[in-house]
């Protein structure tokens, strides 16, 4: 499995707590099954490959970071989204922009260029195009104009992942 799809199985669960009553771990337990794999993996080939250990816990750290920092998140959103109000952009678009802004600011091993472009290409699967210009701006005008943090954190090894695009 690529840092790539487990990005975006992370953004699938992000954008789901959005819409039920769970917290992060009441659906991870749930989700991060190999029966629920092997079920959602016959319709869809994202989850074809039940994630290894390290790559549970980086789609794990993802989602708990998410649902853990969604405020300040939301409040970055909404700063950068200019125009727009974050309960009018679709909810994916949303979950995309806080898992991305999540990894900026918190997971020092992702580079701010991969994760942007990674946020571009899961926008232009799942939204208009029109989307996906904005996206790209509101992660660009973030990263130019705040802080970023410099806490080191534990990189996550190169052979976590197979065709590691981000490393």
């Amino acid at each position: 499995m690529t840092r790539s799809n487990a990005r975006e199985i992370a953004v699938h669960f992000v954008f789901e707590l959005s819409f039920s009553g769970e917290s992060a771990q009441q659906l991870l337990d749930s989700a991060m099954t190999r029966q629920i794999f092997e079920l959602l993996g016959q319709e869809e080939p994202l989850y074809a490959e039940f994630p290894n250990v390290k790559q549970r816990e980086y789609i794990s750290t993802l989602v708990r970071g998410v649902e853990e920092h969604q405020e300040e998140l939301d409040g970055y959103i909404s700063k950068y989204a200019i125009g727009w109000n974050i309960k009018r952009l679709p909810r994916v678009v949303v979950s995309i922009l806080r898992v991305c802004m999540y990894e900026i600011l918190y997971m020092q091993d992702v580079p701010n260029a991969a994760a942007i472009n990674e946020a571009v290409e899961l926008t232009k699967g799942y939204e208009e195009p029109e989307l996906v210009g904005y996206v790209n701006g509101i992660l660009g005008s973030f990263v130019r104009s705040e802080p970023m943090p410099q806490t080191p954190t534990t990189p996550i090894p190169a052979d976590t992942f197979s065709g590691d695009e981000d490393q």
